[in-house]
C-alpha cells in the first residue's frame, strides 16, 4: 500500500537564513540611518574648530542629500545586476571613510569631498534603497510586507539610539574623536553586509517563476515603468515626504526658538519623532499585508498634512510640541517599505531595488527643497509661515497622487510581487 504524498514544510534551514538576512538588513540600517541623523550635533563643534560659519557645514550636509539621491538609481543597478551584497560591503566602506576622514578636512572643500561625497555615496550603498531590496529578496512574497516593517523599524531604532550615543561620545571625547568612535561602530556593517546580501532560492512550486517566462532585462524594466503613469505618481507621492522630513528635521530647533522654547525641548521633540517611528514603521509595513498599500499612502499623508496644518497654526508650546512630535514621528518613515513593496507588486521584485532608486531621486529632490527654502523664506520673510504652508499642500498632493494608482493590475513584463 502506498503512503500518500505529503508537501514537503519549507525546510528550518531556510527560515533562519532569511531570518538572518533581515535581521543584518535592519542592522545596516540602523547604523547607517542612526548616524545620519546625528550629523547635526557636530554643526557648532565642527564649525567653532575651524572657524567656519554654519553654510560651510550645511553645504556639506546638502551636498549629501544630493549626492545620495543622484547616485540611488545607480546603486541599484549594480545591486540588481550583480546582487545586493558588494553594493552593501562598498558602502560601508565609503561611509567609514568619509566619517574617518571628517576630523582632518580643515577646508570646507574638503569637508563637503568627506561629509558630502564619501558619506553621500555610502549612504546611496546602505540606505533604504539597497537594504530593503536585499529584505525583500530574502523572504517570500507572503512574509515580505512584515519583513520590510521589521527593518524600518530597526532604521527608526538607529535614530533613537545614535543620537544621544553621539552627543555623549562628543561630550566625553571631543567631536573629532567621536567621529572616529562613529567610523569604527559603521565599519560593522561590512560583515553584517555579508548575511544581508544572501538571497532566497525560490521554492518549489510555490513562488519559482514559470520556465517558460523569460524575466525581462534591465532595460526593459526601466522602459515599461518610465512610461508607466503609476510609477510617476508614486514618484510624485514620495517628494513631499523628503521635503517634510528634512525640513523639520533641519528647521523645527529653530523654530521653537523664535517661539520662546528652549534647545531642550526640540531635542525632546526630534527624540520623540525617532521613538514613535519605530512602532509607525513597523505598522505600516505589517499593514500593507492587510490593506491596499496606496490607500495606505494616502491616509499616511494626509495625516501628515493634518497634524503640520494643526500645529502650524495653533498656539506653540512644549506639550503642542510633543504631541507635534509623537504623532509626526509615528507618520515618519511609514511611506518607505510602503512604497518599496508599492513599486515590487506593480512592476516585480527583480528590479524593485533600481525603481526605488529612481523615486528616491524624488524624494531627495524634497529633501533638497525642504532644507534650502526653509532657510530661504526665513531670512527673506523673517517666519516659517509660507513653509509650513507649502508643506501642506505639497501633503495634499502626495495624498491624491497615490489615489489613482493602479494597484491590483497585473504588471507587465514583471513578475508580480
Amino acid at each position: 500500500m502506498k503512503t500518500p504524498h505529503h508537501p514537503a514544510p519549507e525546510r528550518p534551514s531556510a527560515s533562519r537564513a532569511a531570518a538572518i538576512a533581515v535581521a543584518c538588513a535592519g542592522l545596516i540600517l540602523f547604523l547607517s540611518l542612526g548616524q545620519r541623523h546625528a550629523f547635526g550635533l557636530y554643526v557648532l563643534p565642527v564649525s567653532a574648530a575651524f572657524g567656519w560659519d554654519r553654510a560651510t557645514f550645511s553645504l556639506a550636509i546638502a551636498l549629501q542629500n544630493l549626492v545620495w539621491g543622484l547616485a540611488q538609481p545607480f546603486s541599484g543597478m549594480l545591486a540588481d545586476q550583480y546582487g545586493p551584497r558588494r553594493v552593501l560591503a562598498g558602502g560601508a566602506l565609503l561611509y567609514v571613510a568619509g566619517l574617518a576622514l571628517m576630523p582632518w578636512s580643515h577646508t570646507g572643500w574638503a569637508f563637503a569631498a568627506t561629509a558630502g561625497l564619501l558619506v553621500g555615496l555610502g549612504l546611496s550603498g546602505t540606505g533604504f534603497g539597497i537594504v530593503y531590496g536585499a529584505a525583500g529578496q530574502a523572504v517570500s512574497d507572503a512574509q515580505r510586507p512584515r519583513a520590510l516593517g521589521l527593518v524600518g523599524a530597526l532604521g527608526g531604532a538607529g535614530q533613537f539610539v545614535m543620537l544621544p550615543l553621539n552627543q555623549g561620545l562628543i561630550d566625553a571625547l571631543g567631536w573629532a574623536a567621536a567621529l572616529l568612535a562613529a567610523s569604527v561602530l559603521a565599519a560593522a556593517m561590512l560583515p553584517l553586509a555579508v548575511g544581508a546580501g544572501r538571497t532566497r532560492a525560490p521554492s518549489p512550486g510555490r513562488d519559482a517563476p514559470a520556465p517558460a517566462a523569460a524575466a525581462p532585462t534591465l532595460r526593459t524594466a526601466l522602459r515599461g515603468a518610465f512610461a508607466d503613469r503609476d510609477f510617476w505618481l508614486v514618484a510624485l507621492g514620495f517628494l513631499s515626504c523628503g521635503f517634510h522630513l528634512a525640513f523639520i528635521a533641519t528647521h523645527l530647533p529653530a523654530f521653537l526658538a523664535g517661539r520662546g522654547l528652549n534647545a531642550q525641548v526640540a531635542a525632546t521633540a526630534l527624540g520623540l519623532v525617532a521613538l514613535a517611528n519605530i512602532a509607525g514603521t513597523y505598522l505600516f509595513g505589517a499593514w500593507s499585508a492587510r490593506w491596499p498599500r496606496k490607500w495606505l499612502l494616502t491616509a499616511l499623508y494626509a495625516g501628515r498634512t493634518v497634524v503640520i496644518a494643526l500645529f502650524a497654526s495653533l498656539p506653540v508650546s512644549a506639550a503642542s510640541v510633543y504631541t507635534f512630535a509623537l504623532a509626526m514621528g509615528f507618520l515618519w518613515l511609514g511611506t518607505v517599505p510602503l512604497t518599496t513593496s508599492l513599486l515590487a507588486q506593480l512592476f516585480g521584485q527583480r528590479y524593485a531595488t533600481t525603481l526605488f532608486g529612481f523615486v528616491f531621486l524624488s524624494h531627495q529632490i524634497g529633501s533638497f527643497l525642504g532644507v534650502w527654502l526653509g532657510g530661504l523664506v526665513f531670512d527673506a520673510t523673517g517666519s516659517y509661515g509660507l513653509v509650513w504652508g507649502l508643506a501642506c499642500a505639497l501633503g495634499v498632493v502626495s495624498a491624491l497622487a497615490h489615489l489613482p494608482v493602479r494597484e491590483t493590475r497585473a504588471a507587465t513584463g514583471a513578475q508580480p510581487a
